[in-house]
């Protein structure tokens, strides 16, 4: 089969050919059909220290991803089908791990990424745990099914505190905070306010989370926002999906005494923090990993069926063996999700 994969350790990746995976006694194999170009796709291409770290070569790549099962092991006892139209949960588990048992599944400190330390989906066919497999609903068409993992990262994020009737900010227009904010607005925010300093982006969230107040930090105090607005004491919640400390800074900066922080950004590097500011106003910040194994999943596809429409995320659309225009366009901040085509 073709495969994308990390060869050897220095930046870029090669479509090679690599032997059709056979699928496990526990598992499915899956031809793919589509395959989303993530940001830990960026990491990896550029073989920056998180990905010589934690990434053995070689490696298929690849994790956000949809398709249909072609193989299914002896063992699998799921009503699975040959045919089923399937997404699928990227982190796989220890099931017998303390956190597992328990029944915090994604809480598993042994979780191995596909396409990360498994080998992964930007492929024609991978293998998964079948317990990993997601079925897609007739309605929800393979585009999108290759990117409900980072939609489940914007649901997870944004099911940390209440939001109905609240003032929430999200920093960080990414393609998830683009999703955070639009499932903000779903899920009855009063007022939502998305900031980058990327203008492509922040236009684009306009279409992707319509009615949200986009902000450019480099143009726009967010106090003045916040002001026009009719905010006289600051945001009740804030999701923080940059990494950024500035951003980080400007959430503790807005939020209101006793007010929520959910923070799925990663900084690059180990940052200096005003703990005396948290502290005096009570803040609470939770740390989101992941998505939940599998309430997030339930509801982001509730969601979907309630009308949450992602399509205008997706910007750019590829053949696969277009890999390299594909990875350049989301490098260079002009896109929304990039999709690979796998099934031509």
């Amino acid at each position: 089969m073709k495969a994308l994969a990390k060869t050897k350790p220095a930046e870029g990746l090669e479509l090679i050919e690599a032997p059709v995976p056979e699928a496990g006694p526990e598992d499915v194999l899956i031809k793919v059909h589509r395959a989303a170009v993530c940001g830990t796709d960026i990491h990896i291409w550029n073989w920056d220290e998180w990905s010589q770290k934690n990434v053995p070569v070689p490696m298929i790549t690849g994790h956000e991803f949809s398709g249909e099962i072609v193989a299914i092991g002896k063992e699998v006892d799921r009503p699975l089908k040959i045919g089923q139209r399937v997404s699928v949960e990227g982190h796989v588990i220890d099931l017998n791990s303390e956190a597992a048992r328990a029944g915090h599944f994604h809480l598993d400190p042994a979780t191995r990424g596909i396409g990360v330390n498994r080998q992964g989906a930007f492929a024609e066919f991978v293998a998964a745990p079948a317990f990993n497999v997601i079925e897609l609903p007739d309605d929800v068409p393979y585009e999108i099914g290759a990117i409900l993992d980072p939609f489940g990262n914007a649901v997870h994020t944004a099911q940390q505190f209440d939001l109905l009737g609240e003032d929430v900010l999200v920093t960080g227009a990414g393609p998830i905070g683009m999703m955070a904010a639009a499932v903000a607005r779903h899920a009855g925010a009063r007022t939502v306010v998305l900031t980058d300093i990327n203008d492509f982006r922040l236009e684009l969230a306009q279409k992707v989370a319509p009615g949200v107040r986009t902000v450019n930090t480099t143009r726009e105090d967010l106090h003045d926002v916040m002001k026009e607005l009719g905010l006289k004491v600051g945001f009740d919640v804030a999701l923080e999906m940059s990494g950024s400390p500035i951003a980080f800074k400007q959430c503790v900066d807005t939020l209101i005494m006793g007010g929520g922080l959910a923070m799925l950004g990663i900084p690059s590097k180990p940052m200096e923090t005003d703990w005396g500011a948290i502290i005096l106003k009570a803040l609470t910040i939770k740390g989101v990993y992941g998505r939940e194994m599998f309430t997030t999943w339930r509801k982001m596809l509730g969601l979907l069926k309630a009308g949450l429409d992602l399509t205008p995320l997706i910007t750019h659309e590829f053949p696969y063996d277009q890999y390299r225009e594909g990875f350049e366009v989301m490098k260079a901040g002009k896109s929304g999700k990039v999709v690979l085509d796998w099934a031509a």
